[in-house]
């Protein structure tokens, strides 16, 4: 097997790193010992060459199904226990320092030879790597390939002999001189610093959404919140709130809130408006609403929180409030016994409950690690659909993000039991990793072996 190939090349590592762990400190000077910490600080900045020499190829030749997971990422993730935020890393490095070749396998200089060199003699950490990668990558896309080149080089430089904190003041005047009058009016640098991003809830239910809008989705947004943003409009305070026309004087002058707060609002109005619509149509063989699961004894006792099929909570107060509008399903579940007692929904016919229970019972894909909720989930049948002769049974259909209800076919075996839905790896790339996804559903850490 191939391991016993893998072993011998880290051999020689792990011989020296053993002597130096057994190492006895005591016998050297104190001039000594910051020697070794520096001869060692070098040797472990240029083993990441090795590893972007690694993704490189597998990024290039591997295909992920084969190696067990959906993505090179989520190989990366399993395999060596790291973050997907460390795992991104990894790999957005390997794309700028790793080796490259020609689509007919000629080999290519790494995009930044420069600094992949310094790295593999060990005159530049990941500290230094970084600073010059965010230098280089917020660069403005008009800059000249050649001016970049020389940028990289006399950074490489600067940082070969000076620290991250050294280079990073000198990237900035060296940004500065580069682009003098500030950056032009480019529409692909716009688009390419776009964006909207929907922050992690927060302890207190709250979720923060940054964006950076470019100019036609500002010119959008602002007609839009300046009518459903003005004082009187869109007031939940308001016995009924107006969403509509022109709101009278007492509803103008009794508006307490500011500009901010009137903007959220705003922002609820014109959601519920377009869900309201039905002309967002289905996705993933739902139509486009809000999903909430919940149990009996929650719901009647107006306590606690559902749990949306983005994977957020919902206080039951807002759950309450929200089944009184159109468009919305509420899934109850009982407490005690896991049992479907009530599929409830709105003013809209359609054959969906079977996908609602997979929203209350799985809550998002059932792949062990995979974070994806049941709003990007699809069905997944756990006995193939040609052997099912085309049935669907609630106890034999999952919730799969798509890359994963792919990989399901390639030999894994999936199956539900009392303790949720297992996956279970072909023997070949089986290494003892998770069998049931526990991060949609964190009560069951809490459960004991014995009940």
């Amino acid at each position: 097997m191939s391991s016993d190939r893998v072993t011998a090349a880290v051999a020689g590592i792990r011989a020296a790193v053993a002597e130096l762990v057994d190492l006895d400190c005591d016998q050297f000077t104190h001039l000594e010992l910051v020697e070794l910490l520096g001869e060692l600080e070098t040797v472990t900045w240029q083993l990441p060459t090795v590893g972007h020499q690694v993704i490189a190829r597998l990024q290039r030749e591997a295909s992920p199904v084969e190696l067990g997971a959906k993505s090179l990422g989520s190989v990366l993730t399993q395999r060596l226990r790291i973050s997907g935020k460390e795992v991104r890393r990894r790999i957005c490095e390997a794309e700028d320092l790793g080796p490259r070749t020609t689509l007919s396998g000629q080999p290519l200089d790494p995009k930044l030879a420069p600094t992949s060199t310094a790295q593999s003699k060990g005159a530049l950490g990941p500290e230094h790597v970084t600073e010059i990668r965010s230098f280089l990558d917020k660069l403005p896309t008009w800059v000249a390939p050649n001016v970049r080149e020389v940028a990289e080089k006399a950074l490489v430089v600067v940082g070969s002999g000076t620290g991250p904190e050294e280079l990073a003041k000198a990237a900035k005047e060296l940004a500065t001189a580069i682009d003098q009058d500030g950056p032009k009016p480019d529409d692909v640098e716009r688009a390419r610093k776009r964006y909207l991003r929907l922050g992690p809830q927060q302890a207190d239910g709250m979720t923060k959404l940054t964006a950076l809008l470019d100019p036609e989705a500002r010119a959008i947004v602002e007609p839009i919140l300046a009518k459903y943003g003005a004082p009187g409009m869109c007031n939940l305070e308001d016995c009924e709130p107006r969403t509509s026309g022109t709101p009278s004087q007492e509803q103008i002058d009794s508006d307490t809130r500011n500009l901010g707060q009137r903007n959220h609002d705003a922002l609820i109005a014109i959601g519920r408006c377009v869900l309201s619509s039905g002309e967002l149509g289905q996705h993933n063989g739902l139509p486009v609403t809000v999903i909430v699961t919940t149990t009996l004894q929650d719901l009647e006792a107006a306590r606690g929180s559902g749990v949306t099929g983005g994977g957020s909570l919902l206080p039951m107060a807002d759950v309450i409030r929200m089944a009184s509008h159109a468009h919305h399903y509420l899934a109850v579940f009982d407490k005690h016994t896991n049992e479907a007692l009530y599929l409830g929904r709105t003013k809209r016919l359609a054959s969906v409950g079977q996908r609602i229970v997979l929203h209350a019972r799985d809550r998002g894909c059932t792949k062990p690690g995979c974070t994806v909720p049941g709003y990007g989930a699809q069905a997944h049948h756990t006995n193939g659909w040609a052997k099912n002769n085309g049935q669907t049974n609630i106890d034999e259909v999952v919730f799969a993000c798509g890359g994963d209800n792919r990989l399901a076919e390639q030999g894994w075996t999936v199956t539900v039991g009392p303790d949720g839905v297992q996956w279970i790896p072909p023997p070949p790339l089986d290494v003892g990793q998770a069998r049931l996804n526990y991060l949609h559903h964190p009560e069951r850490l809490l459960v004991t072996p014995d009940g």
